[in-house]
Formats: structure tokens, C-alpha cells, sequence
């Protein structure tokens, strides 16, 4: 085989984006981590000459598919549904399902490939993969919701499989919708197999996976703060978000000595100088999984607090800082507010929830940044684990769990080190995970020759 001249960096960034027009959160998603591996990369013939990086950011396949379905009035809707398979050079594509307005099929390429490079990360035998719908669950009935499920998953069971592609649950997709899925999924199959993670654990799912991604991405910036001789006690935390994540990092955060003082949603934040303690951060929790409320009726329960509408929460002075809402939303000057407040840690809880501007100037403070391919894992881990009780038919007790998932992430972070670490005592996170993530991919890829 010819050796492939070596594109730079601007020409494969050009490349990309003729490839995928309109598909900016794609664009962003390679480009930070591009930048990491062709330093990395220079200087090693075979990763250039199998082209193993212009590979990965193209996906295996993108399946796209109507779902229909029939709402409460008897009206019929249609929507689209995607996966997204990425790379399943490591195991089996793994990924979640989102269900939600803003979901179209560039959100979904950008999420397949950060996953790629998160599951490697976790050590685990899982490739990476997304999917969702723009669907909006929000004020739907339950019965609404189960018929959508069942539509959707009788497109989508013919692209998955236990050993193939094991779909999980995100934003709009919790343990009702994998309930309806995996029913169905069952249903059309005549097959219980681990097809889906995140189950009730009636059927199949794994404890602690609920609590899984918030405390694992408190846990990762746990690690990095040990790096400075630093704990979480007494450290005044801002997270952003108020669903699964942010109430678990909110809750993890407490459990070692830190104070919590905003949570928010889509509509804006609350502010609670005094705190979120567990009883506060249970009824948040009640609010937004059996009420399905709104944050701001936070502030008419707890005297103190306040809500500001429209705005996320970067504002407040912090020690650490926790995003675990969406992609994109700490913007450059949300950093530049949050260094200037004296923020000394970053731990990414959600994923891509940093611009590019943000990420850049966290580096370039040489502030503590855990970028979400690392600090999220915990989340993906779990399911990983669930996938194993599954294939073996066992259910492992919380404890070993809690302990797996601790020694999980201490292994991303040891991994981050490995190739961050750029000397003076500063750890470049980013790049450490995206050099130890892309290198566990690209070196098995490299195994396959050109498939």
C-alpha cells in the first residue's frame, strides 16, 4: 500500500465540513479532538498510511427511518428517527437514545463519535454509537409515549443486537421509555437478551446505573483536585442541569463535603446560597421524575433561593463547576466569568456542554478541565457492566459496583495523565483523552486492515 501524504490539520478540517454540510456540533466534535491527535500522529507512519483518522470520523452507517404513531386524539403523527453506528473496532456500538426536539441527525453523528472515544476510555470492550428521535416527550401521556416506543422500536430492532449495537437511555429517554422499548423489542424478537441498558431491575438492569454518570463525573474531578492536594470539602460547586445527572452530581458532591448552590432547566436557573442538601436534592429529584415539573417551583418550597429566567448559571461565583445539561452550553464568556470568579476545576457531566472559545480558554488558564468523553464515562461504564451481568445472568451487588465504577474512573483519569501531562504540574485533559481514547481505537482498527 502507497503511504498517504499527510494532510494538516485546515485541510482535514475543510474536509470534514464539505462532507457533512449543516452538521456544525459534528464539525466541533472532530475538530477538538483533531487538534489533540495530529501532534500526536506525526510521527507515526501507520496511522497516516490507513488513513485511521479520517476513518473514525466517518461514521459505519447512519440508519434514518419514519416513526409513526397515533396520539391520544386519534390524530396521526410523524417523526424521524436515526442511529448513528460509529466504530465498533473495540465491541459492540454502544450508545444512548435520545428523545427531543433539538435531536436531528448531526447532534447524533457529533454524540456517536464522542462515545467512540469515551467507551474506549472506560476500558471496556464497547464501540460507539447514538441514536434518537425529535420527538418531545415532554406533555405527552404515557400512553402516547408507549405507542411512540413501540413504533420506534419496530424500526430500530433490526440494527441492533446484544452482540451488535446495545442502545441505552439520555436526554427524554429514561426507564419508562427503555421499558417500552425493550417490551417491544421483546415482543417482535421472541428475545430476551441484553439488547438495551439502563432496564428496570425487575428485568435485567444493573444497580447504581441511575446514579452512575453524575457520580462518576464528581469522582473525575475528585481525581484531578488530589492532583493539588485539594478535596471537595468545603468547595462551593455550580451545576447546571437538573435531571438524572445534575441531581447525582449534586448529591455525590454533598456526600464529600462540597455545597451546591444552583441547579436549572431549560427555562433558567435557581440560586441557593444556603445549599442543596439531600432532602432539597430529593425533592428536585420527585419534581422532575414524578411530577415532571419545572425548577423554578423550587424557589416557592425553599425560602432564600431565587430563579433567574433565561440564564444558565456561570455567573455565580464557584469553586468548582459541574455542566451536566446539553452540548454547547458554556460559551466563551461563561468560561472567561468562571476564571475570573476564581473557579479552579471543571468537570463535564454532560456531553460537549463547552464550546470550542470555552475549552480553549479553560486550557489556556491551565484550570482543572475534565472534558466529558472522560469525566461522563461513569454513566457508560455501568451500562457496560450491565451488559456483562446480562450475557452471564448474574446481577451484581451495589457495593461491588460502587467499587467498579470508583476504580473505572480512577483508570480514565490515570489514563488522562498518561497523555496530558505536559509538565510544571499541569494536566491538559483534553488531550490526554482524546490521545488515550483515539489510540486504543486506531490501534485495533490497525489489526482489521481496510474494513
Amino acid at each position: 500500500m502507497a503511504v498517504s501524504d499527510h494532510v494538516d490539520l485546515p485541510r482535514f478540517i475543510e474536509g470534514v465540513k464539505k462532507r457533512n454540510p449543516g452538521q456544525p456540533e459534528f464539525v466541533q466534535a472532530v475538530q477538538e479532538v483533531a487538534e489533540d491527535i495530529f501532534d500526536f500522529i506525526q510521527d507515526k507512519e501507520d496511522y497516516h498510511k490507513w488513513q485511521i483518522l479520517r476513518r473514525i470520523a466517518e461514521p459505519d452507517r447512519v440508519v434514518s427511518f419514519r416513526v409513526v404513531w397515533e396520539d391520544d386524539n386519534n390524530n396521526i403523527r410523524v417523526q424521524r428517527g436515526w442511529r448513528v453506528q460509529n466504530n465498533n473496532a473495540i465491541g459492540p456500538y454502544k450508545g444512548g437514545i435520545r428523545f427531543h426536539p433539538s435531536v436531528t441527525e448531526g447532534t447524533l453523528k457529533f454524540l456517536a463519535f464522542e462515545q467512540t472515544f469515551k467507551n474506549a476510555l472506560t476500558g471496556l470492550p464497547m464501540g460507539g454509537g447514538k441514536g434518537g428521535s425529535n420527538f418531545n416527550p415532554k406533555g405527552k401521556s404515557d400512553a402516547e409515549v408507549m405507542r411512540f416506543c413501540q413504533s420506534f422500536m419496530t424500526e430500530l430492532y433490526r440494527h441492533i443486537g446484544a452482540d451488535v449495537d446495545v442502545p441505552a437511555g439520555d436526554i427524554g429517554v429514561g426507564a419508562r421509555e427503555i421499558g417500552y422499548m425493550f417490551g417491544q423489542y421483546k415482543r417482535i424478537t421472541n428475545e430476551f437478551t441484553g439488547v438495551l441498558t439502563g432496564k428496570g431491575l425487575e428485568y435485567g438492569g444493573s444497580l447504581i446505573r441511575t446514579e452512575a454518570t453524575g457520580y462518576g463525573a464528581t469522582y473525575f474531578l475528585l481525581n484531578m483536585l488530589k492532583t493539588k492536594g485539594q478535596d471537595l470539602v468545603g468547595k462551593v460547586a455550580v451545576i447546571s442541569g437538573s435531571g438524572n445527572v445534575a441531581t447525582h452530581a449534586a448529591e455525590k458532591v454533598t456526600q464529600l463535603g462540597g455545597k451546591v448552590v444552583t441547579l436549572s432547566d431549560s427555562e433558567g436557573f435557581i440560586h441557593d446560597p444556603a445549599g442543596l442538601d439531600q432532602e432539597k436534592i430529593n425533592w428536585v429529584k420527585h419534581l422532575k421524575n414524578v411530577k415532571r415539573g419545572r425548577i423554578k417551583e423550587y424557589v416557592d418550597q425553599f425560602a432564600g433561593s431565587t430563579f433567574t429566567a433565561g440564564k444558565t448559571p456561570w455567573g455565580v461565583p464557584c469553586d468548582v463547576a459541574l455542566p451536566c445539561a446539553t452540548q454547547n452550553e458554556l460559551l466563551g464568556e461563561d468560561a472567561k466569568t468562571l476564571i475570573a470568579n476564581g473557579c479552579i476545576a471543571v468537570s463535564e457531566g454532560a456531553n460537549m456542554p463547552t464550546n470550542l472559545d470555552g475549552v480553549h480558554l479553560f486550557k489556556e488558564a491551565k484550570i482543572l478541565f475534565a472534558p466529558g468523553k472522560a469525566a461522563n464515562a461513569g454513566g457508560v461504564a455501568v451500562s457496560g457492566l450491565e451488559m456483562s451481568q446480562n450475557s452471564a445472568r448474574i446481577s451484581w451487588k451495589e457495593e461491588q459496583l460502587q467499587q467498579l465504577l470508583v476504580d473505572i474512573m480512577d483508570g480514565i483519569h490515570s489514563r488522562c495523565v498518561e497523555y496530558g501531562q505536559q509538565g510544571g504540574g499541569y494536566c491538559d485533559y483534553v488531550k490526554g483523552a482524546n490521545i488515550a481514547g483515539f489510540k486504543k481505537v486506531a490501534d485495533a482498527m490497525l489489526a482489521y486492515g481496510v474494513v
